[in-house]
């Protein structure tokens, strides 16, 4: 009985006939043009807004002990798997699953349903970067003092002015009652009518999607020669101005002083798993596709290894860029470093423009930094949406493949009405539950679904065979070990 069950599973399983089974796939004009495409996903929004905040909330320098153990443990081996799959098969997160096991071919429909929900919000969050590129050319940035028609009683350019619990920053104020305009909805069940000034930022980030996008690789390629380089050169930029501010050394204090003892708490080891995870990103479907128009001989055990350092290093860089400007804003406003740290829209929305608005040049610095807030989003977003042009017209090739603009072109139709809810007075309120109660738990259980297929469904054995076909040689057994053991429960404890 059990030998039958194994022929049949092993019949369900279609084997391509090797690295010519899809000849006729386009592929990148240059590997660097993949590289900078992995990269551009990978470092996002997450790298400059969440990742100095864990790190300092998570025991500083110490911290750095766990995300690398994780990292390495868990980040690195299913990024690696994903682009051997990817490459090897030459497919998207859905018609893969036909030579892996049909069965979790549900799980390459789950992601696409995924990447779409998550491009609902993502994006606004871009066009919000956008507003305040186009805010800043003033001769005073609207956020710098409190004598605008939004502000209130309790705004105050002085911490001591006013209470602790009273005293409301201009760049708050300016964040919550001038751009989103939140106080206009008493809830969820009053959005009110979608603003203007979202809406046409909305269609300017699509505009730029789509033409990134509808050629394939060919286009996407040439896109992320700037939008995967800027964010790199801005931040340098911003350090080398961050480090020459006063009180910024107190800042980099705060962001690198270890904590030893926060080592011996299990939340921070849960907190660095899914730092690494959300950043490097397997399982959303981008790296399989992105590797599927790779040549079938292509060493991307190499293209991981430099991705995921380079991800780290982006991380740590944020880190320093943003503390060392927490530290002057510190020293300006009389506040302990503590109480001006913030996380996630809260510090590039607030906190950092209220330390730009007190800087020489303000509004140079200011342009420069939302031009690397924009970057990094259309990096994910073209990473997320090719995710699902890609796996939908892998699937489905005589219908959507062959017209590859025109579908293009309804996928961001589809995105962009999805995101109008977003725009409103209270889209915040859609935002907050669009990222906390959908992709988060969604995600992570088909990560999980999809590590257990390919590591004990399909096996290690067939997939150190498919790497041997590819490189020459077989992957070491640190890896096997990570993808049997290790890789899963990883993503659990994410």
């Amino acid at each position: 009985m059990s030998a039958t069950i194994a022929n049949a599973a092993t019949v369900a399983v279609i084997r391509p006939p090797g690295p010519a089974h899809l000849n006729n796939r386009e592929t990148w004009d240059r590997k660097i043009e993949f590289l900078l495409a992995i990269i551009g996903f990978c470092v996002d929004l997450g790298n400059v807004w969440r990742f100095p905040y864990i790190c300092y909330k998570n025991g500083g320098g110490a911290f750095l002990i766990p995300y690398t153990v994780m990292l390495i443990l868990g980040g690195m081996p299913l990024f690696y798997l994903e682009l051997a799959l990817g490459q090897f098969y030459r497919s998207g997160c859905i018609s893969i699953w036909r030579y892996i096991c049909p069965l979790f071919k549900g799980v390459g429909f789950g992601i696409c349903v995924i990447a779409s929900y998550m491009s609902f919000y993502y994006n606004t969050i871009i066009s919000t970067a956008i507003y305040y590129i186009f805010a800043s050319f003033t001769s005073e940035l609207p956020w710098a003092n409190c004598n605008n028609t939004w502000n209130t009683y309790n705004c105050s350019t002085n911490a001591t002015s006013t209470g602790a619990e009273n005293h409301v920053s201009p760049a708050e104020e300016y964040y919550t009652r001038s751009v989103l305009e939140f106080h206009k909805s008493s809830g969820i069940d009053d959005l009110g009518p979608p603003r203007w000034q979202f809406v046409c930022g909305l269609l300017l980030v699509f505009f730029m999607v789509y033409f990134a996008l509808w050629k394939g690789p060919k286009s996407s390629g040439k896109a992320v020669w700037v939008t995967a380089i800027s964010p790199f050169i801005v931040l340098f930029i911003l350090l080398i101005r961050g480090l020459t501010l006063e009180g910024s050394s107190e800042g980099l204090r705060y962001f690198l002083t270890p904590d030893w003892e926060r080592l011996l708490d299990g939340e921070v080891w849960s907190d660095a798993a899914a730092q690494v995870f959300f950043s490097l990103g397997p399982g959303f479907g981008v790296l399989m596709a992105l590797a599927s128009y790779n040549p079938f001989d292509n060493n991307f055990y190499r293209d991981a290894l430099l991705t995921s350092f380079i991800n780290f290093f982006a991380s740590f860089l944020s880190g320093l860029v943003v503390f060392s400007v927490l530290g002057y804003l510190s020293f300006v406003t009389g506040k302990d470093v503590k109480d001006v740290v913030q996380d996630g829209p809260g510090l590039v929305f607030v906190a950092y423009p209220t330390a730009i608005a007190t800087m020489p040049g303000a509004q140079f610095w200011s342009v420069l930094f939302f031009i690397m807030l924009a970057s990094l989003g259309l990096d994910s977003t073209f990473g997320g949406l090719e995710a699902i042009l890609t796996a939908i017209s892998d699937e489905w090739p005589q219908l959507f493949g062959s017209h590859r603009k025109l579908f293009c072109l309804g996928i961001c139709a589809y995105c962009f009405l999805g995101s109008l809810p977003t725009t409103t007075y209270g889209g915040q309120y859609v935002i907050t539950l669009l990222d906390f109660f959908g992709p988060t738990i969604a995600i992570l259980f088909i990560v999980f679904v999809e590590a257990a297929a390919m590591c004990w469904f399909y096996g290690v054995r067939r997939i150190s065979n498919d790497v041997n076909k590819m490189l020459g040689h077989k992957p070491g057994p640190f890896w096997v070990v990570c993808w049997v053991c290790i890789s899963p429960v990883f993503i659990l404890v994410s």
